[in-house]
């Protein structure tokens, strides 16, 4: 008789012990592709949320990146419209957005609240971004009267009690170290979904913030590409063929994604962990309870002839038939939930920081779904092994005898 029908057959022995153990099987598997499916797709939001808010690359003059400035664009990009045209032509660059941070006071006459803002192109600027800067009310356009348009954060918004067509002044510190002040008038109010950033948080456009500052530098350049894949070797090829600027990909920026993958990691981690030990002593009593019941069996094979390995072998057939069995359910349970999620709606509460929550989706990944299915099977068939190595090596008076 075919090793693998006796070995199904034997799991059929005892139907309702069996099925328990699968079911068992079935939902670890399954937990456990659900939960790396929804890290996943947390890692790939967090990773494209920081590429697109730095940029796949940032390119800054030499001192930029390393060294504090004591005077505002002290290591200012001078040369960018130039570097701009030559980064267009490069293949996988979709835009290339100039870039100038500032820092001052925002006044609306009664009260004045310190900034932090961003010099850039508005509408490209929100079309890269996308979700990750959201229009709360007004327009990106520039107001209908001839003062420079700004974008406020939300929460500083509400501090000035300013609205779209609100009247404000910026004063900064210039390149000279004086100070000058420029009037402007609320285009919209954004939200960026960090509650920190958006108290203090300021766009508008290069002009106004070069003149703000009296100068005809750029802070950065953020390069975006077709992909977010294609960075390692863009940014490689543009180091290469320019030394005279810093190119920094968007990884050695993102601080808050490697932090919560560590976090994740860990915690996926041990969920993991336990899940498989609940698989493996579920799996291990069941056919230890099987070993007990058929030990005079175990003796009449051992008088016939039978290895103590073929033994083994046997009740390793079971345990990963059982494994086969829960990984293929699990597998189908998991692959159901990550269909119907989607339209279901549901969101995951606002992460620490974050004013703003973000959709509960599970993402498929063919590797994952192997290795945790061969996982399964490989913990299920342990687990036999386990139980049945003892009751093998008996003796086969002893096996005979077994009451």
């Amino acid at each position: 008789m075919n090793a693998w029908l006796l070995a199904w057959r034997n799991v059929l022995r005892n139907r309702r012990r069996s099925l328990v153990t699968i079911l068992i099987a079935t939902v670890g598997c399954a937990a456990v592709l659900v939960a790396s499916g929804f890290a996943l797709y947390t890692y790939d939001a967090l990773r494209e949320g920081a590429a697109k808010e730095f940029g796949h690359i940032t390119i800054g003059a030499k001192d930029y990146f390393t060294r504090d400035e004591e005077t505002p664009m002290q290591y200012g990009l001078s040369d960018y419209r130039a570097l701009t045209a030559t980064l267009a032509k490069t293949a996988h660059v979709e835009r290339v957005l100039p870039r100038v941070a500032l820092s001052g006071l925002i006044s609306n006459g009664d009260k004045s609240v310190i900034f932090l803002g961003i010099g850039a192109d508005i509408a490209a600027e929100a079309a890269v971004r996308g979700p990750f800067l959201k229009l709360e009310a007004g327009s990106l356009g520039a107001p209908a009267n001839a003062l420079p348009p700004v974008l406020l954060g939300t929460d500083l918004a509400k501090s000035l009690n300013a609205q779209p067509g609100s009247g404000l002044t910026l004063l900064a510190t210039t390149t000279a170290g004086g100070i000058n002040a420029i009037d402007v008038q609320v285009a919209g109010i954004v939200s960026t979904g960090w509650r920190e950033v958006d108290k203090r948080l300021v766009y508008t456009d290069v002009p106004t913030a070069q003149h703000l500052l009296m100068t005809e530098r750029i802070s950065t350049l953020s390069v975006y590409l077709d992909s977010t894949d294609s960075t390692p070797a863009v940014v490689g090829q543009l180091a290469a063929a320019d030394p005279a600027h810093v190119y920094k990909p968007w990884w050695e920026q993102a601080f808050y994604y490697y932090s919560v993958r560590a976090i994740y990691n860990r915690i996926f981690g041990l969920l993991g962990l336990i899940i498989a030990t609940l698989v493996f002593f579920s799996v291990a009593n069941t056919l230890a309870m099987a070993v007990v019941e058929r030990t005079r069996e175990i003796g009449t094979l051992r008088a016939l002839g039978a290895l103590p390995q073929e033994i083994v072998a046997q009740f390793l057939r079971e345990g990963a038939l059982i494994g086969l069995l829960g990984a293929a359910a699990g597998t189908l349970l998991a692959g159901i939930v990550v269909l119907v999620l989607p339209h279901l709606g549901m969101e995951m509460p606002p992460p620490p920081g974050r004013s703003v929550g973000y959709p509960l989706l599970v993402i498929f990944s063919l590797p994952l779904y192997l290795s945790v299915d061969a996982i399964i099977v490989v913990l299920c068939a342990a687990a036999a092994w386990f139980a049945s190595r003892k009751a093998a090596q008996k003796s086969i008076v002893e096996a005979l005898g077994h009451v």
